[in-house]
């Protein structure tokens, strides 16, 4: 699960061309883990097919439509919990400190709800917990994969995926929930609530992270980082 994890946190950040240059070979890391089956790695496909294919701008621009410019496909957790609730800021707390427990040490601008950083934090955990953590927040999961579907964006297959590992059921109500307190999709409204809500993140700051440096290797060297230290 260690470089299945890692691999989906890569394919859920900013395209870069070092991204795209390693697509194929993050979907070989996919299948030889085995983490996922068939079924579920075959609904990941047509997302590593446009990273290997598609014009490096085009997949930018995609990536800033879907996940910057609409509140309802936020990477950030916290965004569908608490919205902009005074909640939000101490979750970002507990969350951060819990990663600085674990030696995990945030670059001062990544926040801790950001998808990816929530991938790579549980890539550290042993696998029954990187499930448990990775259960917490499946009604959000759950929720950015229909919406993902909705608009038949490949990324939609990243969350399912989540979905398979974590092996729950999101919860029904919290997912009616999240559901009913969704961001409203007309441009007018958009506008109004990006103006009235306090500015906490850019998005210029998380793709300023640069994408992933040395992809495969890191993953694979993180693998055997893992492997060493539980003697396997």
């Amino acid at each position: 699960m260690r470089m299945t994890l890692k691999a989906l946190a890569a394919l859920l950040d900013y395209p870069s061309a070092e991204l795209q240059e390693n697509a194929a070979a993050i979907g070989a890391l996919l299948r030889e883990e085995g983490a996922l089956r068939k079924p579920v790695l075959a609904r990941l496909q047509p997302l590593l097919d446009a990273m290997a294919n598609d014009d490096l701008l085009d997949l930018q621009i995609t990536y800033s439509d879907l996940f910057d410019r609409s509140r309802r496909l936020s990477l950030h957790l916290f965004e569908h919990v608490h919205g902009d609730g005074r909640e939000r800021g101490q979750a970002m707390i507990d969350l951060g400190q819990q990663y600085a427990a674990s030696g995990l040490l945030l670059d001062t601008r990544e926040l801790p709800d950001f998808v990816p950083v929530f991938l790579e934090y549980a890539s550290n955990l042993p696998p029954g917990e990187a499930r448990d953590f990775l259960g917490q927040p499946a009604h959000v999961f759950a929720a950015l994969a229909e919406r993902l579907d909705e608009r038949e964006a490949p990324y939609a297959g990243i969350f399912h995926a989540l979905l398979a590992l974590a092996g729950v059921k999101p919860d029904a109500g919290a997912l009616a929930e999240l559901k009913e307190r969704q961001p409203s999709e007309d441009p007018a409204k958009i506008d109004e609530e990006w103006e009235e809500a306090p500015v906490s993140f850019m998005a210029s700051a998380a793709h300023d992270m640069g994408g992933p440096t040395g992809v495969v290797a890191k993953i694979r060297a993180s693998n055997r980082a893992q492997k060493r230290e539980t003697g396997a």
